[in-house]
């Protein structure tokens, strides 16, 4: 696979750069074209990451018999609609849509960092090479973005709705691989969308402003017939078009009946709320039915040194419906068969907890073994891979490492994880590490693939 220069500018250079200081578009980028994909089971994927580390313990692998001092307070696994499969006790909802997904409760790394251990579950390489590589959403974007043929107006990597710095790092691929992160917050009344909705401005206000700026253009009247002009302008006028367009609807969520909005709204019991991680994932759904390639929804704060199960009584319910309701949407949208939805950290919370001042029942970095959760897109539902011992302390079976998740997510995307990842020095880099690299491999989810 060969790194060609591409003089055109993309519909994300002219949003990223701004419409009117996009010169720097003009000049070249370096773009690589992927070579012919494999068949592929899944044409997009939602990542949903949890930012912080979640306790596998209180969540997708508990461990009812360890103890107080292990459980807590939530030592009440529930079941699931598929027999021999419980889960934490805070998510009801998920129970019901366990033939949906599989989890994974030997994920490993051994890194208890937080961002050595994200760049690490991202990328599946450790830090620290002479090469910074890219993450699974830069990847796909290479593999199945513009250059493989993609004609959305909207970016092939969106996050929702900021960025986690290296968490989505796009490494030596460089800035075009970056993904267009939304800001915004979707559970307003309106989501402004950065680049893409502007505050106390219509449609009709925008386009004459569109006009405007065409107006003052001198360079243009000066540089007739210009054919990096030319290229620039139609870019610009895409970019336009996702602005007041197409664009600008996917992440229209009014669009959606009071009905479907209120199914991601969480039930507290005495109240009902409407938050940033629901509204997300409706989002998420809504780009993939535009057929964005890759999604990742950022859903932070679940670093629970202090008062874990405090932060878990507000964490869980929201991720449980949310993540419940995108997989029973995407599923009725006939959606999921082509979707792939994984779920996790960059790593877990020690299976003992710190009850002692000032953590009061904290849980700390747990690299050596967590959960993640996969559905969709050739990932079958209703299974379990892996386990970890009596107290969720070791990986007792079957041990998952983070380019074991990622190789499988790249076979079912239909790009080859032995395949060349273009890079500047030339080197034979693969897409996934090989057995010659040294990182620890325990071969790609065949089980449930």
């Amino acid at each position: 696979m060969s790194i060609e220069v591409d003089p055109r500018p993309s519909r994300r250079d002219v949003l990223r750069y701004g419409l009117c200081g996009a010169g720097a578009a003009l000049l070249a980028g370096r773009t690589a074209r992927a070579a012919d994909a494999k068949p592929a089971k899944a044409k997009s994927v939602i990542q949903i990451w949890l930012a912080g580390g979640p306790p596998h313990l209180d969540s997708f692998d508990p461990k009812p018999d360890a103890g107080n001092d292990y459980c807590g307070p939530l030592n009440n696994p529930i079941a699931t609609n598929v027999d021999g499969i419980r889960i934490g006790e805070l998510l009801p909802l998920l129970a019901k849509q366990a033939d949906k997904y599989s989890l994974i409760r030997s994920m490993t790394h051994g890194d208890n960092g937080h961002e050595t251990a994200a760049y690490l579950t991202q990328t599946g390489r450790r830090p620290g090479d002479r090469l910074v590589f890219p993450c699974a959403g830069a990847v796909v974007s290479l593999f199945k973005g513009y250059e493989a043929g993609y004609k959305g107006l909207i970016p092939p990597y969106i996050v929702l709705t900021q960025s986690q710095g290296r968490f989505s790092e796009a490494g030596f691929l460089g800035a075009r691989y970056m993904p267009f992160a939304t800001g915004g917050d979707p559970a307003q009344q309106k989501f402004m969308v950065e680049g893409v909705s502007s505050p106390g401005l219509n449609e009709q206000q925008q386009e004459k402003r569109r006009t405007l700026l065409r107006k003052l253009n001198t360079l243009g009247s000066v540089l007739p017939g210009n054919a990096a002009l030319a290229a620039y302008y139609q870019a610009e006028d895409q970019a336009y078009d996702m602005i007041l367009g197409d664009g600008a609807k996917a992440f229209d969520l009014s669009q959606e009946t009071d009905e479907v909005r209120k199914r991601y709204d969480v039930n507290w019991g005495t109240w009902i709320s409407r938050t940033r991680f629901g509204q997300s994932c409706l989002a998420a759904r809504r780009l993939v039915q535009r057929g964005v390639p890759y999604i990742t929804i950022n859903f932070g704060g679940w670093d629970s040194h202090t008062d874990n199960f405090k932060a878990m009584r507000q964490l869980l319910p929201d991720l449980d419906t949310g993540l419940a309701t995108l997989l029973a949407e995407l599923s009725e949208h006939g959606l999921l068969d082509s979707t792939i939805v994984w779920c996790c950290g960059e790593f877990g919370r020690t299976p003992k907890i710190d009850w002692g001042a000032p953590w009061n029942g904290g849980r700390n970095h747990y690299g050596k073994v967590f959960s993640a959760l996969v559905a969709g897109g050739g990932f079958k539902g209703g299974r379990i891979v892996g386990s970890s011992d009596s107290k969720g302390e070791e990986v007792q079976d079957r041990p998952v490492y983070p380019c074991d998740l990622l190789g499988s997510i790249y076979e079912l995307m239909g790009i080859d994880p032995e395949g060349k990842l273009p890079n500047p020095m030339d080197l034979p880099l693969a897409v996934t590490p090989t057995a010659a690299d040294g990182i620890p491999m325990a071969g790609r989810l065949k089980e449930i693939m």
